[in-house]
């Protein structure tokens, strides 16, 4: 699975860590900029990394912003994406595990380097685990569709 990373110039650094956390552990990966943490508007970044998911280019997306809820809300707005902006592992963790989130959003100015690792770790390798939470998501994507 190929992920997108995407980040404005709030979350630049801190996607910077998850990229080189994610070449470390032989994780592929297109980053879709900053490239430079110059200021940049993050609904920009939110679109080229959703398309990403929507499109099957990339499996799942990390995005960052400073604090990762404007560019949650901009990414929300593709159809067919369910972008959770956490700030904790437990979060992270259930946001895949019983919501099928293929978008995690953070804040570089609310998570630091190694927690915003663990929290890209943990999203990245949970699975969804169906069940009950199947037709939650089914449901919301029925909500998405009536727009």
């Amino acid at each position: 699975m190929i992920i997108a990373l995407g980040a404005d110039h709030g979350g630049y650094e801190l996607k910077e860590s998850i990229k080189k956390h994610l070449e470390e552990k032989g994780v592929e990966y297109i980053d879709y900029g900053s490239y430079t943490g110059e200021a940049i508007d993050y609904p920009i970044i939110a679109k080229k990394v959703a398309d990403a998911i929507v499109s099957g280019e990339c499996g799942r997306g990390i995005l960052c912003c400073g604090t990762g809820v404007g560019i949650s809300i901009a990414a929300n707005k593709v159809k067919g994406i369910r972008c959770a902006c956490c700030s904790d592992y437990f979060s992270a963790y259930y946001t895949r595990l019983h919501n099928d989130a293929n978008i995690l959003a953070m804040g570089g100015r609310v998570v630091g380097a190694g927690l915003g690792i663990m929290m890209a770790d943990v999203f990245l390798e949970t699975e969804f685990e169906g069940g009950r939470h199947e037709r939650r998501v089914g449901l919301i994507t029925e909500i998405e569709n009536e727009n």
